[in-house]
Order: C-alpha cells, then structure tokens, then sequence
C-alpha cells in the first residue's frame, strides 16, 4: 500500500511544521502551501488522500477552497482554525468539509483523524465495500456503486453525507444522538463541539431530500434527544 499523501495549506510555518512532522512521524507523507490560491490548485490537480486547510489565508480563504475542492474531488477536508464560532464551523461544514478542529489542536488527535478520514477515503474508493443495496420507502443506496436515487433520479452525496445516511437507513426506528452518530459514522471519540459536524450533514441531507421532492422527510428530530429515521 502506497504511502497516504495529505496537503496542508496553513500560513502559520510553526503549526503547518508542527502538523506535517507529526504526521510523517505517523508514516504520513506531507506537503505544506503557505498560499490558498496554490493549495487550491494542488488540491485539485495533484493525488491527495486528505486536505488540512485554514481558513485566513493569502489570496484565498479556507472557505472558498473547501467549496471549490468540493465542487470537484470527493477527497476529505479537515479545517484546523483558530476561529472558534459555531457560525464559521456550521458554514465551513456546510462548504463540504468532513471534519473541524479548532486551534490550539492536540497533534495526537489530529493524527487519529486523519488516519481515520484516509483509511474511509481509501476503502471507499478502492471499492472495498459490500455489494448489496438498501431500499427503505422512496430512497434507493447501491453501497457498491456509492449512488443514492430518490424517487427514481440520481442525487449526489459526499462521502460523510452518504456515510450518515447509510447508516440511518441500517439502523432505522431508533433514536441516535448526535454523540453516538458521531462516534458511529467519524469513528471517533473526542466530541468536543463535534456534534455540529452532526447538525449540518444532516441539514444537508435533509435539503437533498426536499429538493428531490421527497413527500415526507424521514429524519426527524427527537427534541432533547437526537434524530430518528422513520420507515
């Protein structure tokens, strides 16, 4: 198996070195832009496993990268920032990235992330998957294939989209917090404002869903407890 590739665009040379050399200690290979217009442009024409992005960066900021990259690779997106506002982690969220950690960041954590977003990424796109299907209601999932169809018409959705709505769909009739869904789905344990990566992909299927004139959206919302997905 080929070493896994991670491109980190940060312009604080203290913490892009910090994260590349924990990272390589971790048999990581990584390379460092300082400028979002060129991390954007490798992003996008050069073979990554993952992406690390800022958000305040030289002539292009993190948000317009995670769109731009999003609009074309399927590849994961972490942001390692130090704005902490919920408002820039729902929108950078909603930009496409899988994953948000606010500086100052433990580099053991960020590690287990990225080894966790690359080992996923490398599963999904080396087809190692199983090849059945899933039909719940008006909703068709070929695990295989990675295509969603509602109401017959292809929809597409990212990797951690489609991840969450699988796993509603093979656990349906039952409430999950946004604590288990996030340990189930991320594999992960730090939660840490982490149930926001939660609510937004689940906003974001939802507005699929709508837009795909789906009769009745069955992810509900259990107020005080989590989310069910009706059958």
């Amino acid at each position: 198996m080929t070493i896994p590739r991670v491109l980190i665009i940060e312009d604080d040379e203290s913490i892009a070195e910090l994260q590349k050399d924990y990272l390589e200690i971790n048999q990581i290979d990584a390379e460092i832009t300082k400028d979002g217009s060129e991390g954007l442009y490798l992003a996008i024409n050069e073979p990554f496993d993952l992406i690390i992005v800022d958000l305040m960066l030289p002539s292009l900021d993190g948000f317009e990268i995670c769109r731009r990259i999003r609009e074309q690779k399927n590849i994961p997106i972490m942001i390692v920032s130090a704005k902490k506002e919920d408002i820039d982690k729902i929108r950078g969220l909603g930009l496409g990235a899988d994953d948000y950690m606010t500086k100052p960041f433990s580099p053991s954590e960020l590690v287990a992330r990225v080894q966790v977003h690359i080992k996923r990424y490398r599963l999904l796109t080396g087809n190692v998957i199983a090849e059945d299907t899933l039909e719940l209601g008006q909703i068709t999932i070929q695990k295989q294939a990675r295509k969603v169809f509602i109401l017959g018409e292809e929809i597409f959705f990212p990797t951690k989209e489609l991840d969450l709505l699988i796993f509603f769909m093979e656990h349906p009739n039952r409430v999950w917090t946004k604590e288990q869904l996030f340990r189930q789905v991320w594999e992960m344990d730090d939660l840490d404002s982490d149930v926001y990566t939660v609510v937004v992909h689940v906003g974001r299927i939802r507005e699929k869903m709508k837009k795909a004139n789906l009769s009745e959206n069955p992810i509900e919302t259990i107020w005080g407890s989590g989310y069910r997905f009706n059958t």
